[in-house]
């Protein structure tokens, strides 16, 4: 697969009145591939915004390179524009145009078959509701309106910032049908979200950044892969007998009320030979995998150095998982 955006020791820095010069984003690294939904995470200012905001030109960066679509961004990036697609931070929106003329307008500014606009009204969900005025719009339907606008040019690469803000539970689900059916059609996802589950159900592969430097990159399954201890919860007729049976053949085991967490077994086949060769039988062997959220909590949690996991043997900093500390020597003035 080709790449559809690079990100290569990317730096920015803005001056408060408080605190001097702030860095929001550090030596960040990202590769995002044709085809992919990549999800892109990180707690409140961690430097999503502002990332996003540079590789589309928004903001101008102190150090690093950024490609989009093959071409240098910013400089090159009008050349590409027509193929992208994006929202970053909350849509604003004229109150008292109505949805429909307002991505007419928009379709007219970029060239856009104003047939169009009925097409992508319809995909969002809108079509209904496009006659009215906008500042009658739920905050969900703002959303709505705001991917809708995005995809007018029908874009290669959609870059979609927090698209599921002020949804309700069957909006969450309508946008996460969008997103893979636009993925479906070969077009390139970039989607932050806040909401973990979802994420982790639509995107194949994530980049997690925390104090504006990537802690965690790659296919979401081996992310997760990263953190598993192998752990089962284990349920028996007789929790103290069985601890001690486990603990006597070497395993880690933790109790709680009503089962044993069992840590760092690969084989459940152990367990349960270990219980039945005394008579005790296994009720209930579960495994217990991580998931998005507990992994990202851990990898942004407020301390100062990082547990990371482990990388495949072989894979270089910049194509797996990262340290906080590590620094990359790369550094090109943009």
């Amino acid at each position: 697969m080709s790449a559809v955006i690079e990100i290569a020791g990317l730096r920015k820095t803005f001056q408060t009145l408080r605190h001097g010069r702030r860095v929001a984003v550090d030596d960040f690294h990202m590769l995002v591939e044709a085809g992919q939904v990549h999800g892109f995470l990180g707690p409140n200012g961690s430097g999503k915004t502002t990332t996003l905001r540079a590789l589309l030109g928004l903001v101008r960066p102190d150090h690093g390179w950024m490609h989009v679509l093959g071409v240098r961004s910013p400089e090159q990036l009008p050349e590409v524009a027509g193929r992208v697609g994006a929202i970053v931070e909350s849509p604003q929106f004229f109150g008292n145009f109505t949805g429909h003329r307002t991505l007419r307008l928009l379709a007219l500014a970029g060239g856009v078959p104003t047939s169009r606009v009925d097409e992508v009204l319809e995909r969002v969900g809108l079509r209904d509701r496009g006659g009215e005025r906008v500042k009658g719009y739920s905050l969900g339907m703002k959303q709505r309106l705001a991917v809708a606008s995005a995809l007018l040019k029908r874009p290669e690469l959609l870059i979609l910032d927090e698209p599921a803000n002020g949804l309700d539970p069957a909006g969450i689900r309508e946008m996460r049908d969008l997103t893979r059916s636009l993925a479906e059609a070969g077009v390139t996802v970039l989607l932050s979200s806040h909401i973990l589950a979802e994420i982790q159900l639509i995107c194949d592969h994530v980049t997690i950044v925390s104090r504006g430097r990537r802690v965690a990159y790659g296919p979401v399954h081996e992310v997760l892969a990263g953190f598993d201890e192998h752990q089962w919860q284990v349920r028996v007729a007789d929790l103290d007998q069985a601890a001690e049976l486990l603990g006597r053949a070497g395993l880690s085991v933790t109790g709680n009320p009503d089962h044993l967490v069992v840590t760092g077994v690969v084989d459940p086949e152990v367990i349960s030979r270990t219980l039945g060769e005394q008579g005790l039988w296994v009720r209930e062997l579960v495994p217990l995998r991580p998931d998005l959220e507990s992994v990202f909590l851990e990898l942004t949690g407020d301390h100062e150095h990082v547990a990371v996991p482990r990388q495949v043997d072989g894979a270089p900093a910049y194509d797996g998982v990262i340290d906080l500390d590590a620094r990359d020597s790369r550094e090109v003035d943009a």
